[in-house]
């Protein structure tokens, strides 16, 4: 019996444990796949997010300001055609005649409040630049201008030439009534038939009224003056800016003036204003109208990105066609100007523009104080 329980307990025992190994086995996680077994498949790895292009920043904002003598037309047609190109920047313009431009620069050389000076006379440009009041800026064009329209030394360049002639009202006054020259205008038929835009604020007329004297005799402008106080006594009055003469004119309170030829045609084609000229027999001041950087100008970048647009040779041709602009460019073809620029003869007056610049601010304060309103009494 003992040894039958015996070896029943060393069976059980060995039952017992083959039991446990079994269990073992069958629990162990860790255990290595046999052959026959297929790995177990990693679970995917997470994959990253794109990440965003970056996205290119836009150009900074820039501002450009813009003292101008052009008409409004022209500030209207130029400056969206500017900003389209340049969304960047924010333009500011302040319209004025050319010589309060210059005194209004002069006055803020210590701190410039403009950057870009569109629109002045020869004769103001060169005082402009001779006091310091310009900056030295050499644009890629600068050799398709010639010399006798810029400054040597970059501070200006002519965007457009101006020929300064005889306007009248062709409703009231035929073509053949009108003057032909210079010297009819003191004709006594034309006593209170002629409306000047004021003079001293007004950059082309201070250059008529300059040329006048120089033609006379600039060593002797006593021979200038006289002239133009035969002139003072046909003139009604003077008109405060352009847009009060044109209304004048307009209205037949004058019939005669003395302008420019490019708002001449803008009031005439564009206006449709009662408007048109004589350019006169003996010759005519041929204005170079220019353009410079002011000294000390906030917005370097935006004025040179201004005056590489406005001399474009495209831009030029449309301006002839559009707003009635000579330019000062030589390599437009002549083939693509308008008809009406064809059919223009420029004649200039001799005239020297360094005695003009040098001697204009003399001539005209003589003419304000002593002839302007008391050759009618």
């Amino acid at each position: 019996m003992k040894q039958w329980l015996g070896k029943r307990g060393s069976w059980l025992t060995s039952l017992a444990l083959s039991i446990v190994m079994l269990g073992t086995t069958a629990c162990s996680g860790g255990a290595a796949p046999t052959a026959t077994q297929k790995p177990t498949a990693e679970a995917p790895k997470a994959t990253e997010a794109p990440k965003p292009s970056a996205t290119p920043k836009p150009p900074e904002k820039q501002k450009l300001v813009i003292y101008t003598a052009r008409d409004k037309n022209v500030v209207d047609e130029i400056i969206p055609k500017f900003k389209e190109k340049n969304p960047n920047i924010d333009v500011e313009v302040l319209t004025m005649g050319a010589q309060q431009i210059l005194e209004r620069v002069r006055a803020e050389k210590a701190n410039s409040q403009a950057d870009f000076w569109w629109g002045g006379t020869q004769s103001a440009l060169m005082t402009a630049a001779n006091e310091g009041l310009l900056e030295s800026v050499k644009p890629s064009f600068a050799d398709k201008v010639p010399a006798l329209y810029k400054d040597a030394q970059d501070r200006w360049y002519g965007e457009m030439l101006l020929p300064e002639v005889i306007m009248y009202n062709s409703k009231a006054l035929k073509k053949e009534d009108a003057p032909k020259d210079w010297d009819d205008l003191l004709d006594a038929k034309y006593k209170g038939k002629i409306i000047i835009r004021g003079v001293l604020a007004s950059g082309t007329m201070r250059t008529i009224y300059s040329a006048m004297i120089f033609r006379q005799d600039a060593a002797d402008p006593k021979k200038g003056y006289d002239w133009l106080k035969k002139l003072d006594v046909n003139t009604k009055e003077y008109a405060q800016d352009p847009t009060n003469l044109y209304l004048k004119l307009a209205r037949e309170e004058g019939t005669l003036s003395l302008w420019n030829l490019q708002d001449i045609m803008i009031q005439k084609e564009l206006q449709k204003q009662p408007f048109d000229f004589i350019y006169p027999a003996s010759g005519a001041p041929i204005l170079v109208d220019g353009v410079g950087v002011v000294k000390g100008a906030k917005n370097m970048d935006a004025a040179k990105k201004f005056y590489e647009f406005l001399f474009d040779s495209k831009l030029r041709v449309e301006l002839a066609e559009k707003l009635y602009q000579i330019p000062t460019r030589t390599d437009i073809s002549k083939d693509t100007l308008p008809a009406w620029l064809k059919g223009v003869e420029l004649k200039p007056m001799n005239l020297d523009w360094t005695i003009m610049a040098n001697k204009e601010m003399d001539w005209m304060q003589y003419w304000d104080e002593n002839i302007k309103g008391k050759g009618a009494k």
